[in-house]
């Protein structure tokens, strides 16, 4: 081997280390002519995507999916919606007529006026806003905070009887009834914001307003429609009678107008330079690794959009029957066991992984263990036997509340279901479709890659909300 003696530079290019000629061919070198292990391209959003392996997916071959129900009768059972300049807060006048004696009502100029006859009021923690017993001469619109409903138990302790949170209302008898009294005393459980509509006030405008006056004679003289428990047309039935006794002639009814769910879609194209892969093809496949990744992308953004989308996102489709509150901020072992009792057939709970570990540090400081339960070859928290599955696509609000959810699934279990078309043209996936759309005047290679879905909630206790969980670590 020889050496340049005037620049001390091996022939092979390697410098000599130490003063010394090193007398074989060095590592960095050879690296040049090596192949080099390495691994497939890893992605770090993918996440477990409990939500899509839980569900049902349902075949919905005309790209429509109409749920049909008996028919019920609503009486103004929603929320309502506030807004807010500065501190000073006020009720959406439209909003309004989800008031049981407001139901139907359109007269914008005298919503309008109730919305300007309610007066904001302010509670601290602990405070009394109402008294048991004492007479109902206004109606409350809780536009902040939480509230307790306290009562007497069934052997005179003193018990919670429900909370009202953001949106409830309460006292709207004193609307049309004179001599009402109140049930239960309120109490705040947070800083509450509440906006008051005296009695008195809603009178003098009746007397003003003709609208209003046939409004209220509607609602106290309209014929009520014989309901069940969960305001279903009920089915007349006869039993434990003898002789004979005429039997009740019945039919059950249905909606006239049935919600249907449309498929929604994620879509992206995929573009590769054809040199790419022309000439970088091995020994991993360019366009394959691509599509994985892209796949695993709509994936997580399918699972989004289940969770959130407004039309038929779980979190905005649960029924407001169905949503319950924390009753003291944190999740405790009791909300949950609240949130179990209201539906039958409780399947998977879903929250995000900050909650479960919330709930987990509760159920330490009770001395309680939530044990560990083998659900589809992994191990998953669980609480009286249903699986507490973690969802990130469950939102944090300002960073310390957040949401659990609880589910029955199934079509023939009256569940929460998928919607998907399978058999689609270029199929690559289950009602995901990987479609060549052609090389451009660059040479770029692209795909169309789009994924169709959907979910239906089958009947309204299928889907259960714990809402304004806090999980935020308390400071000892």
């Amino acid at each position: 081997m020889s050496v340049d003696a005037e620049f001390g530079v091996e022939s092979n290019g390697a410098a000599p280390r130490n003063g010394q000629v090193p007398t074989s061919l060095g590592t960095a070198a050879a690296r040049n002519l090596a192949t080099t292990t390495k691994s497939a391209p890893q992605m770090q959003g993918i996440t477990s995507r409990w939500l899509l392996r839980v569900l049902p997916w349902v075949q919905v071959s005309g790209g429509t999916y109409r749920v049909n129900r008996r028919l019920t009768y609503t009486a103004g059972d929603g929320r309502l919606t506030f807004v807010q300049t500065g501190s000073d807060v006020r009720v959406v006048p439209e909003e309004l007529a989800e008031l049981p004696v407001l139901r139907g009502f359109e007269d914008a100029p005298v919503l309008g006026a109730l919305a300007d006859g309610f007066v904001q009021q302010e509670f601290e923690a602990g405070q009394t806003i109402t008294e048991s017993g004492r007479p109902v001469d206004r109606v409350f619109l809780v536009a902040h905070g939480k509230v307790n409903k306290v009562g007497t138990g069934k052997y005179g302790e003193r018990a919670v009887l429900g909370v009202l949170a953001d949106g409830d209302h309460f006292g709207d008898e004193a609307l049309t009834e004179s001599d009402s009294t109140w049930e239960f005393t309120a109490t705040a459980a947070t800083a509450c914001t509440l906006l008051a509509l005296p009695r008195q006030a809603f009178r003098n405008l009746a007397e003003q307003s003709g609208a209003l006056r046939e409004q209220i004679q509607r609602f106290l003289g309209g014929t009520r429609q014989a309901q069940n428990g969960h305001g279903e047309a009920a089915i007349h039935l006869a039993s434990g009678h003898e002789g004979e006794h005429t039997l009740p002639g019945t039919f059950v009814d249905y909606e006239l107008a049935p919600r249907e769910y449309e498929l929604s879609v994620a879509q992206t194209v995929l573009r590769v330079h054809s040199r790419v892969a022309d000439l970088y093809n091995q020994p991993m496949n360019q366009i394959e690794h691509q599509l994985r990744l892209t796949v695993e992308a709509l994936r997580e953004r399918q699972e989004h959009e289940l969770v959130n989308n407004r039309e038929f996102g779980l979190l905005h489709n649960a029924d407001y029957s169905q949503r319950i509150h924390t009753h003291s901020g944190p999740p405790t072992p009791d909300d949950l066991d609240e949130l179990l009792s209201r539906r039958r057939n409780s399947q998977f709970l879903l929250a995000h992984p900050r909650t479960i570990a919330a709930f987990g540090r509760e159920c330490n400081r009770r001395g309680l263990y939530s044990d560990s339960i083998d659900f589809h070859g992994h191990a998953v928290p669980s609480w009286r036997g249903v699986p507490f599955l973690p969802c990130n696509k469950i939102p944090i609000n300002g960073g310390h509340t957040s949401s659990i959810l609880v589910l029955r699934v199934g079509e023939d279990n009256q569940g929460v279901v998928g919607l998907h078309q399978t058999g689609i043209p270029d199929e690559f996936e289950p009602s995901l479709s990987v479609r060549f759309t052609g090389i451009d005047e660059k040479a770029i290679i692209s795909y169309l890659v789009s994924a169709y879905y959907s979910a239906a909630v089958l009947v309204p206790d299928a889907l259960g909300i714990l809402e304004n969980v806090e999980i935020a670590r308390a400071r000892d």
